[in-house]
């Protein structure tokens, strides 16, 4: 059986780490081996470059274009350490986030040049896509109200306005429908079993599991 990478996407608060452990229990279970991961910080470095990009520091702002490098040299690392040996491997990897974040952040949230975007992605990648990404889909008021009922506090990004992660949502439902055999939206405000029973359903069809 061939390595799979599998994304998971969407605005703060939209369950996907819950429904990635709910999966990787799932698949663990079908005798897959699994790898779960995320972006940025599922390496040593990268969890360097979380810190900077995710706290929230008084009086030091980063430019965008700081951001999107950062968000850049995490992925870099994250594809050659860790996402392509798992593949090779033959592993299912579940990884929270990857490219479409950039698109839907920094494009369409920060409003910085797409192709700019697109060519560092692929610099990044090296041009590897996911198999499936999973876009759960949540109105951004229920998904900051799930974050600050937490109790953990919000970092750097999810202290953006309403009208920032509103146009993150529109970047996540254009994308889906420009790349519609790539990503598949789930409706996040349903409960946790429903949702993990759906993206079971994708998995299954997709994946011929």
């Amino acid at each position: 059986m061939g390595g799979k990478l599998i994304v998971f996407e969407g605005v703060e608060g939209c369950g996907k780490t819950s429904q990635m452990q709910f999966c990787c229990e799932w698949l663990q279970h079908l005798g897959i081996s699994v790898v779960v991961t995320r972006e940025p910080g599922g390496t040593e470095l990268g969890l360097h470059l979380r810190r900077l990009l995710l706290e929230k520091v008084e009086n030091k702002s980063i430019s965008e274009v700081t951001e999107l490098l950062l968000y850049a040299a995490d992925r870099a690392q994250h594809v050659e350490q860790e996402l392509k040996p798992n593949l090779a491997e033959g592993k299912y990897i579940l990884c929270d986030r990857y490219t479409d974040s950039t698109t839907a952040y920094q494009g369409y949230g920060r409003g910085l040049n797409m192709s700019l975007i697109n060519q560092l992605n692929y610099i990044a990648t090296s041009g590897l896509e996911s198999d499936l990404t999973i876009w759960l889909d949540v109105d951004v008021e229920v998904g900051l109200a799930r974050k600050q009922g937490d109790g953990v506090g919000l970092d750097r990004i999810e202290q953006e306005t309403i009208a920032f992660h509103r146009r993150v949502q529109q970047g996540y439902a254009e994308l889906a429908a420009s790349y519609p055999s790539r990503i598949v939206r789930v409706d996040g405000s349903l409960t946790q079993a429903a949702v993990q029973d759906i993206i079971q359903g994708i998995l299954r069809d997709k994946l011929e599991l």
